[in-house]
Order: structure tokens, then C-alpha cells, then sequence
């Protein structure tokens, strides 16, 4: 569906974006722009590709961002601040990057005159604490001043607001995706899925933060990835914003951790702690815009995406 391309791709050496690069380094070249300081590409077969070239960089040197964006065909934005522990740690770089990084992407990307997609990263966190069936054109919230929780998805937000503004004012063709709980091999981070599933494989005490009443819709990475190349590919995705997820693999927290320990057969006891910070309640997407779009659903059902994503873990662990 994408040959031929000059595709440039911020925190390329991410969970999701390594992903996305296996799809489409056969068939384009490809430029990561990334820190390193979460790495999943380093150790996939494609980091000495040929058609691969990294270029280690931070997001918020705009210089240095302007000067590596060349003869590109799409820019994916995909580097940012994620992760509740992180966001607690450090708001301020959290909102620095992800607001101030991706308006230097955003510029550079205008300054060199990106010709076919600028596809920016934004959060169903955006939705608020009480997302359910959450449609694209929903009023999206902006939570309590001085509440870590929502410093991320406020970032996110302005970085949105922004990605509008370029496409309206100077016809830059862009889409915004809003991932819903993406989880998969090579997950970094602090997502639950990927913590659960270490923990079970390793037979530890699983911890959840809260009452593990919060209710989430996960979204393998390979469902995610598909719906991407769609954005990155049809017209029809030009100034848009879409909801990606599986909406019908939704589970509390709670229930997710006892279905890790069943799929995998783990003696792992479930303890509870305090919660970190505001937490989200109900996150669910509505999926209707990009099955009338693109014809997309997820195909992966949750137990599969955890016997996958464990087989990874597994291996990793191994070594």
C-alpha cells in the first residue's frame, strides 16, 4: 500500500513505531529520529536494514530537527512523554516535549514541505475519566490544574489543537490518531498489559493501582499498525482524527491481570496498592469512523494478543 516513500519518523525507536518500520522498510526508506531513551528498534532484525537510517536527536532541538527532515514524503510524529510514572516524575519535560517538540516537527515539516502525510501521535486520554463509545468529534476534556494525571493528555491536546492549525493555515496534509491501550512484543514502559504479563510469566505478585475497577479497551499493536498504514495511505485520512482501538476487547483492570494469569497458567497473586494520581474510569472508543473510512476493524481477540505478546516476553526474558 506505501512503496516508494522517504518516510521520517520521530521516537521511530518506540514500541509502535519499530512495529510500524517491519511493515514498510522493505518498500521505503526510512529515517528515525529518536533519543534512544526508550528502545525497542535495537534489537529487532531491521535496525542494520539498508533502507534504515537513525539518527539519534532530541525533539525539542529544532535546529537539528529541521536539518535531518529531507526530500520526505511523510513525517510520522510519533516521540513523546508517556507513562504516569514518567508524567508524575517530570511534568515539566513532559509538557515540553510533547507540546514544544511537536511544534518544531510541525515547523520543520512545513519548512521542507512534507508532500504526502504529517500523522501525529495524540492519547485517548483526552476523552477525560469517563470515555465510553467516545466518538472523534466528542468535546474532549482537560482535567484539573496541578492533577499530574492530566498534564500528559493536556500536552497531547495542545500538540492537536496545533496539527489543526497547520493543516488549515498551510494546507500541510495531516492526520491525528488517538491510540486506545495499544499493547504487543517489544512494549516498553509502564503500560499494564506488558507489567502483568512479565509479572505472571515470572509467577511475582501482580500489583494494581486502585480498586482494579477501571475499565479499559486494549488494542494489539499489529491491529494498530494496519489501521495506521490506512491513515498514512488514504486521502480520504487528510485533516481527520481517528480513534484506533478494539472495542471489543474491554476488561477492568482487574480482570485483565486474572486473564493474564489464566492464559498463561501463572500462580501470580493479584495485590492491590494506592492509586498514583486521578485515574481514568471507562475508556472505550467508538470505531465507527474508521470502519466507514477504511473498512477496518482489530482482528486480535485479547487472549491471543496476550498469548502473542507473552511469547515475546518469554524470550526476552530468556536471554
Amino acid at each position: 500500500m506505501i512503496k516508494g516513500k522517504n518516510i521520517f519518523i520521530t521516537g521511530g525507536a518506540g514500541f509502535i513505531a519499530s512495529t510500524l518500520i517491519s511493515r514498510l522498510i522493505d518498500d521505503n526508506r526510512i529515517t528515525v529520529y529518536d533519543n534512544f531513551s526508550r528502545d525497542t528498534l535495537s534489537s529487532t532484525p531491521y535496525i542494520n536494514h539498508p533502507n534504515i537510517t537513525v539518527i539519534r536527536g532530541d525533539v525539542l532541538d529544532y535546529q537539528h530537527v529541521e536539518d535531518s527532515i529531507n526530500d520526505v514524503d511523510i513525517v510520522v510524529h510519533a516521540a513523546a512523554i508517556a507513562g504516569i510514572d514518567t508524567v508524575i516524575r517530570d511534568p515539566v519535560k513532559t509538557m515540553e516535549i510533547n507540546m514544544i517538540g511537536t511544534a518544531n516537527v510541525l515547523r520543520a515539516a512545513w519548512r521542507k514541505v512534507v508532500r504526502d502525510r504529517f500523522l501525529d501521535f495524540s492519547t485517548s486520554e483526552v476523552f477525560g475519566s469517563m470515555a465510553l463509545n467516545s466518538r472523534e468529534d466528542d468535546s474532549t476534556v482537560t482535567g484539573s490544574a496541578g492533577e499530574a494525571r492530566w498534564v500528559y493528555s493536556v500536552s497531547k491536546l495542545a500538540g492537536e489543537h496545533l496539527v489543526k492549525a497547520y493543516h488549515h493555515q498551510y494546507k500541510i496534509p495531516t492526520v491525528t490518531v488517538r491510540p486506545f491501550n495499544v499493547y504487543g512484543p517489544g512494549q516498553t514502559g509502564e503500560g499494564a498489559m506488558q507489567i502483568f504479563i512479565k509479572k505472571a510469566l515470572r509467577n511475582e505478585d501482580i500489583h494494581i493501582h486502585g480498586d482494579g475497577n477501571q475499565i479499559r479497551a486494549w488494542c494489539y499493536v499489529d491491529d494498530f499498525v494496519e489501521c495506521m498504514i490506512h491513515c498514512l495511505a488514504s486521502p480520504k485520512a487528510i485533516g481527520q482524527t481517528y480513534n484506533i482501538g478494539n472495542a471489543r476487547a474491554v476488561i477492568t483492570i482487574l480482570g485483565l491481570a486474572q486473564t493474564v494469569c489464566r492464559v498463561l497458567d501463572s500462580s501470580s497473586q493479584i495485590l492491590f496498592k494506592p492509586a498514583l494520581s486521578a485515574d481514568i474510569a471507562l475508556r472505550v472508543p467508538s470505531v465507527n469512523k474508521i470502519l466507514e473510512d477504511f473498512g477496518f476493524r482489530a482482528e486480535v481477540d485479547l487472549d491471543e494478543g496476550i498469548r502473542r505478546t507473552a511469547e515475546y516476553f518469554r524470550h526476552e526474558l530468556g536471554k
